[in-house]
């Protein structure tokens, strides 16, 4: 039988690391929270790979305060409401990467609609380049949290 199929070692294959963004890993306090809780739940599930992830996540988080932001100004961690040119209105978090959820209304701070708005105020048109072809919006509201 030809060795190019057998196994030289016995066990399972070594997971490789979970990939880590090489951006800054801003968090909200909340984010950081959510990444403790993660890390608790992985490493009780014995899961080695996702400690792993989680403790390098903490190790780098900058947690943002989102109350310190400068009032009227879209930054890290504000709520924005939007609307589109057909009156559709669309409400997002800005927050870290490991606490984006899209489809429950956070976004990643790297995301093309957190980065069309950053720095913008109430009133702003903004374009939002997407695959299906450039959306504007206009800011309608900024909370902060």
């Amino acid at each position: 039988m030809s060795r190019a199929f057998v196994k030289e070692h016995e066990g399972p294959e070594p997971l490789l690391a979970r990939p880590v963004s090489d951006a800054p890993n801003y968090v909200t306090p909340r984010g950081q929270r959510l990444l403790r809780e993660a890390l608790a739940y992985a490493e009780a599930d014995g899961d080695e790979r996702a400690a792993r992830y989680y403790t390098e996540r903490l190790a780098s988080a900058i947690v943002v305060e989102p109350t310190s932001h400068t009032r009227g100004v879209v930054e890290f961690g504000a709520t924005v409401v939007l609307r589109d040119a057909k009156g559709a209105q669309l409400t997002v978090r800005i927050v870290g990467e490991d606490e984006a959820e899209p489809a429950s209304g956070t976004i990643s701070w790297q995301s093309p609609i957190a980065k069309a708005v950053t720095d913008h105020r109430v009133g702003d048109r903004v374009a939002v380049a997407r695959p299906a072809g450039s959306i504007t919006y206009t800011i309608e509201e900024i909370r902060r949290f």
